[in-house]
């Protein structure tokens, strides 16, 4: 592959100059000294953009962007060990709603009782109680700047506040950085968030994640939502299987189960030479392989699932070498049925690991 530079063979060399500078200057780890090649492309992007004399608006953007990314990675870099939830809802819904009530619930039991740690977009209402739930200790808020509501609730501790300019680069970072999902009751921007979510897991531009639908008893606001969602699949417009990428619960309990109960074995998931990669916690026994084979050939296109070592890509990238491996051709349509057999390979992990 043609290497990504300049086409000035004084320029990239002062490039490389300049980065292999940086790190001399810059207390860094071996890993962070090899990425070198991506910092040296970042920086010929934004020469790049110079030479085509990029318009100044777009320049603003593109920079504006770039800063709220490279602080978002700074922040959540300290908790990379630690899972998360991001709940979404409504920034009207008061503190008296039973929805304000459960959302706060979850978030507590997934904080106090899990150790996981709670993500919202920092304002009021559902989000508040998110960051309520979970306290100050606990949450993470990534507050989008409005001209009629850019201040954080009460609850979400400095440290892990966020401030976007842009729906796109928040939206990168709930999406990026969390485990699992919580959805309650909201407007445009709850479902703008909802479908951006399922369309990513959809198409496979995303690892699966557990979503899970929450209302407190006696709501309609899912009930009419999923109405909707199934006459998509009566139109041809997605498949049948897709209804199976989210669940619907009242309960916290339930869902709280459901988020944890996700990551018993699985880890992660990587496309490696067209073939899926499924990265585990614990290795899966030959009569577990032999059950998936019977079980979900139907969504194998060719060959068969089979347990390997870590590939070479993931080697390159030192991409959780330490997890145990199954790799298949799977059809990238049937989501819902990859889901299931995650779900398979979870029923069989140790007893009490979540």
């Amino acid at each position: 592959m043609r290497p990504y530079e300049l086409g000035n063979p004084e320029l990239d060399q002062r490039l490389r100059d300049l980065v292999r500078d940086a790190v001399a200057a810059t207390p860094t780890s071996e890993s962070e000294a090899q990425d070198t090649d991506l910092i040296r492309e970042l920086l010929t992007t934004g020469l790049k953009m110079l030479r085509d004399s990029t318009d100044r608006a777009d320049l603003k953007l593109a920079n504006a962007a770039l800063k709220e990314m490279r602080y978002s990675f700074l922040v959540f870099s300290h908790y990379k060990d630690v899972k998360k939830v991001t709940i979404f809802g409504s920034a009207r819904t008061p503190e008296i709603d039973p929805d304000y009530q459960l959302a706060a619930a979850f978030a507590r039991q997934m904080s106090d009782e899990h150790r996981w740690m709670v993500i919202t977009g920092a304002g009021p209402g559902i989000m508040e109680a998110g960051n309520l739930g979970a306290g100050r200790d606990l949450g993470f808020g990534i507050n989008i700047r409005l001209p009629f509501e850019d201040e954080a609730n009460p609850y979400v501790h400095e440290s892990r506040l966020i401030n976007f300019k842009y729906f796109f680069t928040r939206k990168l970072m709930f999406m990026k950085e969390s485990n699992a999902f919580a959805l309650f009751p909201g407007g445009f921007g709850t479902m703008d968030e909802t479908f951006e979510l399922l369309v990513l897991m959809q198409t496979g531009k995303s690892d699966l994640h557990p979503v899970v639908l929450m209302e407190d008893d006696g709501g309609t606001y899912w009930d009419d939502w999923i109405r909707f969602v199934e006459s998509l699949v009566h139109q041809g417009m997605i498949l049948p299987d897709d209804v199976g990428l989210f669940r619907r619960t009242s309960d916290v309990e339930e869902a709280c189960r459901e988020v944890t109960d996700f990551y018993r074995s699985y880890h992660s998931q990587r496309f490696v030479d067209g073939k899926l990669v499924l990265r585990l916690q614990y290795p899966v026994t030959p009569a577990l392989l032999e059950a998936l084979n019977d079980e979900f050939g139907d969504i194998v296109v060719d060959g068969r699932i089979e347990a390997i070592e870590p590939t070479d890509p993931e080697i390159r990238d030192r991409d959780h070498l330490d997890l145990a491996r199954i790799r298949f051709h799977f059809d990238r349509k049937h989501l819902a049925r990859l889901r299931a057999l995650i779900d398979r390979i979870n029923k069989e992990a140790p007893p009490g690991t979540a």
